[in-house]
């Protein structure tokens, strides 16, 4: 399981007018459940007056089925919750939640239009989302001869890395954050630069 892929920026939204119905399509990042039910809650109390605020969300990487949920609030059973899930599990990105808010225009779509209609939506406003990267990050403690400090300073900022504390006495001794990805390979090349002297904890 990769702990770096792509997430909503923030909140973001698209919307669409179908048979003269309005399908709003408000995206968010939600790193939890809660996250994701906390959203839904807060999309439900802005548009308290529509048809149907139907949702669906993804927690974890892009695809993961473990932490999912969906509902069609009231639309036909599987004409909602479940295209607007299958789009966002087939995204590419990870820890998202969409709301699909609609407006009923007075024509009736069917369930193959409804289908249709909130998965577009869903895939409508995930085109124009901007995407952050989610990163898992870790902290470790250098201790490192002063003759090592330029070549230690170039592998911590080649593994992406930047150094939170420092601190100079018999030793110099580094905090340093990094992305959890990096940690192995980052220990490794430390060592190897520093001839098996660095202390990585």
């Amino acid at each position: 399981m990769s702990d770096r892929y792509p997430i909503p920026a923030g909140e973001h939204r698209a919307q669409q007018e179908i048979s003269r119905s309005r399908f709003i399509a408000t995206i968010a990042p939600a790193a939890t459940v809660e996250d994701a039910q906390a959203f839904i809650a807060r999309m439900r109390a802005e548009f308290p007056d529509a048809t149907h605020n139907c949702w669906a969300f993804v927690v974890g990487p892009p695809g993961s089925t473990g932490r999912v949920g969906m509902s069609d609030d009231g639309e036909p059973h599987g004409t909602a919750g479940r295209p607007m899930l299958t789009v966002l599990l087939h995204s590419g990105v990870g820890d998202v939640a969409a709301v699909v808010t609609r407006y009923y225009g007075g024509t009736k779509l069917g369930t193959g239009g409804l289908v249709r209609a909130y998965g577009g939506a869903v895939q409508h406003a995930l085109e124009s989302m901007p995407r952050a990267e989610r990163v898992e990050w870790i902290d470790c403690v250098l201790t490192i001869g002063y003759g090592d400090v330029t070549v230690v300073q170039q592998l911590i900022a080649g593994h992406e890395g930047r150094v939170a504390e420092e601190s100079y006495a018999a030793d110099v001794t580094y905090r340093v954050t990094l992305p959890d990805a990096r940690r192995d390979a980052f220990a490794a090349a430390v060592l190897d630069a520093t001839r098996g002297q660095a202390l990585v904890d």
